[in-house]
């Protein structure tokens, strides 16, 4: 049986453009090309789960907009549920994201209908309790994520805490997180130190995966792990859905049962597959792109 994600996020479109370099303040530079794309950490997470082999909802909000419109219909041909998704009048959110020939880049969000995803309908709280796995991050209001985890909590869910972006979380909120994901930016974040200090994390959570770029992820619990798991060695194109591609698989390896640290290597097989291609959702790898990297010697 597929393992059952929801994740609880946010929907963007995003407008992608690529350039030979990304512009300083005050610079214009002049463009390769230009691709529009749903996107979001929600979405691209609930995506990515999708494709990687997940029985996956999502919860969020989208706008009234054409974009509204394309969101809605990208996630439900990647096979996510949709079922719930809330419907905000006005824009739906947007990402402007500029990318250059490294795959380095910059984003800029507007949350639009996001900002009014506000709290959880028992239809929704219902949908997370009967799920294996809980997804969140932090594109939407706090008070939604905690209550989303709250509910995962208090039904026995797998919950996991993509603390992305960075932001100052609720008193107790990582009270209620399983497992922790982070990049080094975020982890300082957390911490408040000017070093990502696992063990100051697993004081917060009993379990965190810190993400390292190009360098893998490096695993730790409070049973005593702390492995680093190393990367897939890829061309690069792009970099702006890796971490989600991550995260949506290890969610997926996670509730089929597999051992964190074998799920960490198959999600990093998910981040390296996503770079090799340009764009957020239509960039994200389906299970047998996972399976061809993460079975390479």
């Amino acid at each position: 049986m597929p393992t059952r994600v929801v994740v609880v996020g946010s929907a963007n479109m995003d407008l992608v453009g690529l350039a030979p370099s990304l512009p300083r303040p005050g610079e214009t530079v002049l463009g390769d090309d230009f691709v529009m794309t749903p996107g979001g950490k929600g979405a691209n997470q609930a995506i990515a789960a999708a494709l990687a082999g997940g029985e996956t909802v999502f919860l969020g909000a989208i706008g009234s907009d054409a974009f509204g419109v394309t969101l809605n219909a990208r996630l439900a041909a990647a096979g996510v549920g949709v079922d719930l998704v809330r419907t905000s009048y006005g824009s739906s959110g947007v990402a402007v994201i500029m990318v250059d020939r490294a795959g380095e880049n910059s984003i800029l969000v507007s949350p639009g209908a996001n900002r009014s995803f506000v709290g959880l309908t028992d239809e929704e709280s219902a949908a997370v309790a009967a799920a294996d796995v809980l997804l969140c991050q932090q594109e939407i209001p706090m008070a939604t994520v905690q209550a989303a985890l709250r509910a995962g909590r208090a039904a026995g869910t797998r919950t996991i805490l993509n603390a992305a972006p960075a932001r100052v979380l609720p008193s107790g909120l990582l009270d209620e997180v399983d497992l922790l994901v982070v990049n080094e930016t975020e982890a300082r974040a957390i911490t408040g130190g000017d070093d990502p200090d696992v063990k100051a994390l697993l004081a917060l959570v009993p379990r965190v995966v810190l993400t390292l770029s190009g360098n893998g992820s490096r695993y730790a619990d409070r049973d005593g792990a702390d492995v680093h798991v190393p990367a897939f060695r890829v061309e690069v194109a792009d970099t702006t859905a890796a971490g989600d591609a991550f995260t949506g698989a290890l969610a997926v390896a996670w509730g089929e049962g597999r051992d964190l640290i074998d799920a960490v290597r198959w999600a990093n097989a998910a981040g390296a597959a996503c770079v090799r291609r340009v764009g957020a959702s239509n960039a994200l790898p389906t299970r047998a792109d996972i399976e061809a990297l993460y079975s390479r010697p």
